[in-house]
């Protein structure tokens, strides 16, 4: 697939500039190959808005962990994240209660994903082995020759290129992927869940403070339906309303705005403001929410990564931290049989990393009925303290499910594994509880009976 020769620098294509590209750049760059970097959109540091999604980024270990690898944790987390350490959940009548994320100290941290990008494409534009190409739509490629085509969208010149290694970092839409469904024995499919989302805002208050507890992530929970905020630096909060495509089809008025915001966000109305609320709701259009799985994410030259492979729903936020994650084990991957063994890499890779990106996505639908559902429930709770206290007790032996997700790197699929363990567990100790609470009480009711006797 390539040369062996140990001296020879490969030539990397990276198709998609955004968070995971512009990561896996600068991994492969470190490495000291040549980067070559093509994104669709025009460079998003020159641009007043960015087109595309924009729901805010909670990081966690998994995406911290990519960034240190290359130095640049410390740039996001302490000068930019907003640590959060709970869920704050809303209730109807306004009321509010906390739940942990995890032990005193754990958190997630609130990102923006603009400023993520572009510290990443400033530390990939400093390395002198990357080179850029904004506005650069891909229109074909034969993967096992690692051949590209792509359009130069300023001018409209045709653009043949070649690589040694084609990483296809594109997004949910990837146009290398669609290359891979060219192909047979490619397995892939996609999901778009009933639900919509449409993002709002809070402003800072009057003396430009935040208007709510910035250690939390809000969230407004409604069965069906659900609202969540998370905090921004400049004390602004980016409030994302989620909720099946026919409710907001119903909400057609300034006036049943108001009126649905009333009945169930109540307590935010006063914070976004009507006038803001109906400005910035009618401004745009609710977007759908996509999962996708594929299998393998290698093709020939080509190896998908991030969302053009596993693109999952934001429940979990693990979207973004999933994409680094990839660029921390390919890296690892790389370290073990060498960067000019790509015929090995590849394959391994795929094969240890596609049980993960399933099990995350999978993960990612289940959170989202945990958000606008079962927070609200007297069992989760219960449970949640539970889980709180069996951790405490054996932390290397009981790890919760949101714990081994978030502030672990227990592979995806083993963290799915070890919560259906633990609810064998928790089931069996129900059952045995019940048992012997229903046997005392037959044990009591029969001596009892016996005493009666004595006495009558």
């Amino acid at each position: 697939m390539t040369s062996r020769d140990p001296q020879k620098k490969l030539k990397i294509a990276v198709v998609g500039g955004g968070l995971v590209g512009s990561l896996q750049a600068c991994y492969m760059a470190k490495r000291g190959h040549h980067v070559e970097l093509y994104e669709l959109r025009d460079d998003i540091r020159l641009m007043e808005h960015v087109p595309g999604r924009s729901i805010n980024l909670a990081m966690s270990i998994r995406g911290r962990s990519g960034l240190k690898e290359v130095g640049l944790e410390d740039e996001i987390i302490k000068n930019h994240g907003l640590p959060m350490e709970s869920r704050m959940i809303h209730r109807v009548d306004g009321s509010t209660y906390q739940i942990p994320y995890g032990k005193k100290g754990q958190c997630i941290y609130s990102v923006g994903r603009r400023f993520v990008n572009e510290v990443l494409l400033n530390a990939a534009e400093k390395l002198p082995n990357v080179h850029f190409n904004f506005a650069h739509k891909m229109v074909d490629s034969d993967l096992d020759k690692g051949t590209m085509t792509f359009k130069n969208l300023n001018n409209g010149e045709i653009v043949e290129t070649n690589a040694d290694l084609i990483l296809g970092t594109d997004g949910a839409y990837s146009a290398v992927r669609k290359q891979f469904m060219k192909r047979a024995r490619f397995n892939y499919s996609q999901e778009y869940i009933p639900c919509y989302y449409l993002e709002l805002c809070i402003p800072p208050t009057a003396s430009g403070n935040f208007a709510m507890n910035p250690k939390c992530l809000h969230i407004w929970p409604r069965g069906s339906f659900m609202m969540i905020a998370l905090p921004n630096q400049d004390a602004s909060w980016t409030v994302t309303l989620f909720m099946p495509h026919e409710m907001f089809e119903q909400l057609t008025t300034p006036e049943k705005l108001i009126a649905f915001f009333q009945t169930h966000y109540a307590d935010s109305l006063p914070l976004i403001g009507k006038e803001r609320l109906v400005k910035d709701y009618f401004a745009t259009k609710p977007s759908g929410l996509i999962s996708v799985k594929c299998y393998p994410h290698q093709a020939g030259k080509a190896l998908l990564m991030g969302d053009a492979a596993h693109a999952m729903v934001p429940f979990y936020g693990q979207g973004m931290n999933a994409g680094f994650e990839d660029c921390l084990v390919f890296n690892e991957f790389l370290n073990q049989y060498g960067d000019h063994n790509l015929e090995k890499v590849l394959p391994a890779y795929t094969e240890y990393r596609h049980v993960d990106a399933h099990a995350i996505c999978d993960l990612a639908l289940y959170n989202f009925i945990e958000m606008r559902d079962l927070v609200n429930r007297f069992s989760f709770l219960v449970r949640k303290r539970f889980d709180t206290v069996m951790h405490w007790l054996f932390p290397n032996w009981w790890v919760p499910l949101y714990t081994s997700v978030t502030f672990s790197r227990m592979r995806y699929h083993l963290c799915i594994e070890n919560k259906k363990w633990q609810d064998r567990v928790v089931t069996k100790l129900l059952w045995s509880t019940g048992t012997a609470v229903v046997a005392t009480a037959v044990v009591a009711l029969y001596n009892f009976r016996s005493y009666l006797q004595k006495l009558f």
